[in-house]
């Protein structure tokens, strides 16, 4: 697949999140998703970086790397990702799809020029930033969040999700793992990534209170910081 492929995450106020939808119809992006979030676990974090209200949404699509780019660009121009309170837009490189994904994005493609007049140019971060996720038992990421902060983390975005296989885990880990998970997602410089992670295994890993576990994601493009 040559790394040409990109999913197309934006994490923003509902508000910005609807235009930014309306924008991913026009535009014939397959397989949207939707999910609500919460722009951090802790008010003080949203009083720092001076954000009113901590409801997020995050939306994502997969796309070919050159449209990827371009409407990386439009939703800079469109939200204002550069204004306090909106919203940050980034991309994941894809190691492989299916052949339906790869004909429909072969199709997106053949457009992708129809999205490039009047887009402006904005810099785009590129291969500066990672994606952390802290996944840990649901209450807890108010505790992720400040161990992230301590390590030198800004604001994150928290999903409440569900394990599944909890019997697995629990036989390898020798104790109980809750059902109930939170999600801390945070974007943070990559020259920070092994302190942030560090921070957050040692004050929530899987033999704390938290249970947790934490990840890293290359980050290929992202608008909005």
């Amino acid at each position: 697949m040559n790394n040409t492929y990109r999913l197309l995450l934006l994490i923003a106020t509902p508000k910005l999140a609807d235009k930014a939808a309306e924008m991913f119809l026009q535009k014939d992006l397959p397989l949207q998703y939707r999910l609500n979030a919460k722009g951090t676990a802790s008010s003080e974090i949203m009083d720092t970086l001076g954000f009113g209200s901590v409801d997020k949404c995050i939306l994502a699509s997969m796309v070919p790397k050159s449209f990827g780019n371009e409407m990386l660009r439009l939703l800079h121009e469109k939200l204002r990702l550069d204004a306090v309170n909106s919203g940050i837009a980034f991309t994941i490189p894809l190691t492989g799809v299916t052949n339906l994904m790869m004909r429909m994005m072969q199709s997106i493609e053949e457009k992708s020029q129809e999205i490039t007049e009047g887009t402006g140019e904005h810099p785009m971060m590129e291969n500066t930033y990672t994606l952390i996720a802290a996944i840990v038992d649901r209450g807890f990421s108010g505790n992720v969040m400040d161990a992230a902060k301590a390590a030198g983390a800004g604001g994150g975005t928290v999903l409440h999700s569900r394990s599944i296989g909890g019997e697995s885990a629990t036989a390898f880990w020798g104790q109980s793992v809750q059902e109930e998970k939170d999600i801390v997602l945070i974007l943070a410089p990559r020259g920070k990534k092994v302190d942030i992670m560090s921070a957050i295994s040692e004050k929530c890993g899987m033999h704390s209170d938290a249970k947790g576990t934490v990840v890293s994601l290359p980050i290929d493009q992202v608008m909005g910081l």
